[in-house]
């Protein structure tokens, strides 16, 4: 039996007044989903442990069975293993957004959906100005590189910027954490001295000043700004880390995993891949918007899986991003797209035993913009598996499932004990 997981990124939501009181899911046509559900089994599954922020990194890592408490390293070293960057010891790895800021407010996170070629551009003219020895800024994928620190202590507490849009973003800075832990950080192998939590908060905080300084200037922003674009005026590091210490898959599951792939667009999620020991299956036109290549995805799972994989974790962004817009409309159209374009095709071709689970990694609730630790529903179907009774792929539905609520590495363990 083969396994694929579809992952659509922050489709949980809340009860939205405006459908009447539905969530999302509730509410737009999927036909293809309710079909999973109807002649599967369904349950809930908390993918963000207690004491943890419901970033991607634990979701989606989680939901792969890996304990936070023993990898949780942030999105740094995951953007890191993505792009090809390999972290030496001391190396501290954040993710750094190029981001929109006028006057006191981050305007958004992402400065209107910069082009790739748009973001190597200022990442260059960053690593022009502002680099050194201990200090390399990494081109990544659209708003989303990478800052590396030689020497770095990650005890500091950074803010994610898509938690910030509209709000002031002065007191949102890096800052130390009370429990520095001095001496808990990896030597650097460079020689370079390591530094205090207190001393990494500062040198990131006289980074993001002088970005703001810099950036305004550059051309394509003065271009943007001409065109009334959002400007990419500033740096935000953040999710810092070390490179983490995760056991592949293929030595965790050996006897059903031989070989896996994971397909996405995001870099934080073919980190994870990478070091889960998944191959990095790279699709044209998948883009982590509501524009991705639903099709190609979809058919470079089917592809994978007769070229020999055992497991393909397959993951959609879009609707993620539609719930930081706060865009309900938007949404809606992702949910149904990753039904209508990507489910119903896979589910149309499949002509081998393959199990499939369903499921978000965390709620994006267009009403809160940002995500949310809420358990999420998840819907498991392979051919001979006896229903449940749930008749709809949601939330509430989900309630009833007969696995009911699971946690840690108990839904990636049920899954794959399906022979």
């Amino acid at each position: 039996m083969k396994h694929l997981i579809i992952l659509g990124d922050g489709m949980a939501d809340w009860h939205v007044p405006s459908l009447g009181g539905k969530t999302l899911l509730q509410y737009a046509d999927t036909p293809a989903m309710d079909w999973l559900a109807r002649n599967g089994r369904c349950g809930l599954l908390k993918t963000v442990p207690d004491g943890f922020h419901p970033g991607s990194e634990v979701a989606n890592s989680s939901i792969l069975g890996y304990d936070q408490h023993l990898v949780y390293e942030g999105r740094g070293p995951l953007e890191a293993a993505s792009i090809g960057v390999d972290l030496q010891p001391g190396d501290l790895a954040l993710r750094c957004n190029l981001v929109c800021i006028e006057g006191d407010i981050l305007k958004n996170h992402s400065c209107g959906r910069l082009e790739t070629e748009e973001g190597d551009q200022l990442i260059r003219f960053l690593n022009e100005h502002l680099a050194n020895d201990r200090i390399h800024f990494y081109t990544g994928v659209q708003y989303r590189h990478l800052l590396v620190i030689k020497g770095g202590n990650k005890h500091i507490q950074c803010t994610p910027p898509h938690d910030v849009p509209g709000q002031t973003w002065r007191d949102k800075v890096p800052s130390p954490l009370p429990q520095e832990g001095e001496g808990a950080h990896p030597l650097t192998t460079g020689g370079e001295q390591p530094l205090s939590a207190a001393e990494t908060a500062d040198l990131l905080l006289d980074l993001i000043l002088r970005s703001q300084q810099i950036l305004p200037n550059h051309p394509l922003n003065i271009e943007r700004a001409r065109e009334g674009k959002d400007m990419a005026s500033s740096i935000w590091p953040w999710g810092g880390g070390y490179r983490p210490q995760m056991i592949p898959l293929t030595e965790r599951f050996h006897e059903q995993i031989h070989r896996g792939s994971v397909i996405t667009a995001v870099d934080l999620i073919r980190g994870i891949g990478r070091y889960a020991g998944l191959n990095v299956i790279n699709v044209p036109g998948a883009t982590g918007l509501y524009d991705t290549n639903y099709e190609g995805k979809a058919q470079a799972a089917i592809d994978a899986f007769r070229r020999g994989d055992d497991f393909v974790y397959l993951h959609v962004e879009a609707s993620d991003e539609a719930g930081h817009d706060s865009s309900i409309p938007l949404k809606l159209k992702t949910i149904e797209y990753l039904d209508k374009r990507l489910i119903q095709p896979i589910l149309e071709q499949v002509d081998f035993p393959l199990s499939i689970a369903l499921l978000p990694d965390h709620p994006t609730p267009c009403e809160h913009r940002t995500h949310t630790a809420e358990p999420i529903p998840f819907a498991i179907y392979y051919p001979g598996i006896e229903p449940d009774g749930v008749q709809t792929f949601d939330e509430d539905a989900a309630k009833e499932g007969s696995y009911g609520l699971l946690k840690g590495d108990e839904f990636i363990k049920e899954f794959m004990s399906i022979l």
